[in-house]
């Protein structure tokens, strides 16, 4: 079932984020980095519900839950903020399911924040349009204003300046996703970057372009996290039309044509490696 089957008045799917490439252009004076890419997501991800309540609270599980808190939390800073917005004066009780890694590359978090602004945005019924969301996510991380939209665009800057994509060539397609269970924190991956630019993205086809592009993060997080470079071995054996590590890691994805040969690539992984874990969905 796809999260949009699933969604509703009073729940609404974190969309999984992939990034079909990504350029690391410069380093930027307050820490951030300038960069390209191309945002794709899944018809899969973690599950925020809602209910009426006192105040603004959280409560966490699913299999990912572990370690998480439900007070220092992006969910409940993106209600928080949507709240002081709006000027609500409403509480709600929000859950997450939590089916994605946590520092996996994939928006989890990021993902999660966006879907909290979607679902109170329902819930109080304040009616703003996502571009007024976005605005309001835009403080809360440089993934978040992508995921509020959750549809596959160009991001530059810090990956807030969103170009809309027609992407008919890429919706629907079947994407498998491998995380070898090693959490990567971002800092430390883009710290480990060696300050080259290999140049911007090319324009043209979405595919080719994304084809032609590369992930300027994917050799420095492989060479923290061994387990990546078997990850990659095993998607490439499986001859997809893309495979390549997403974000700053250590979940990689592959493209494929069909959802026989992405469960055949699934199966194929967990046969080579002891560890994983996988998500099969279409791009939405």
């Amino acid at each position: 079932m796809s999260g949009s089957e699933r969604d509703g008045p009073d729940r609404e799917t974190a969309y999984a984020k992939i990034n079909l490439a990504l350029h690391v252009r410069r380093r930027l004076p307050d820490g951030y980095h300038e960069l390209e890419t191309i945002f794709a997501f899944l018809d899969q991800g973690d599950r925020i519900s809602v209910g009426p309540g006192e105040g603004i609270s959280l409560q966490i599980d699913g299999p990912f839950a572990d370690g998480l808190s439900a007070t220092d939390n992006l969910v409940i800073q993106a209600a928080n903020r949507l709240a002081q917005h709006a000027d609500m004066k409403r509480g709600a009780r929000l859950h997450l399911d939590k089916q994605l890694p946590v520092a996996s590359g994939i928006g989890g978090g990021s993902a999660d924040a966006a879907a909290t602004l979607r679902l109170l945005n329902r819930f109080w019924g304040l009616g703003l349009s996502p571009e007024e969301l976005a605005v309001v996510a835009r403080p809360l991380g440089a993934d978040v204003p992508a995921c509020v939209a959750s549809k596959t665009c160009r991001g530059t800057g810090i990956g807030q300046d969103l170009e809309p994509i027609v992407d008919d060539d890429l919706r629907g397609t079947d994407v498998l996703l491998v995380n070898p269970l090693v959490p990567v924190p971002t800092a430390d991956i883009f710290a480990a970057w060696d300050g080259v630019d290999r140049g911007a993205l090319s324009g043209g086809p979405l595919i080719a372009s994304a084809r032609k592009g590369r992930n300027d993060l994917q050799d420095p997080a492989a060479a923290l996290v061994s387990e990546l470079t078997a990850v990659l071995q095993a998607l490439e054996h499986c001859r997809p039309v893309l495979a390549r590590m997403s974000g700053s890691g250590a979940t990689c994805f592959a493209l494929f044509d069909s959802t026989t040969e992405a469960r055949k690539a699934e199966s194929h992984c967990r046969k080579t490696m002891d560890r994983i874990w996988t998500m099969i969905g279409k791009i939405r």
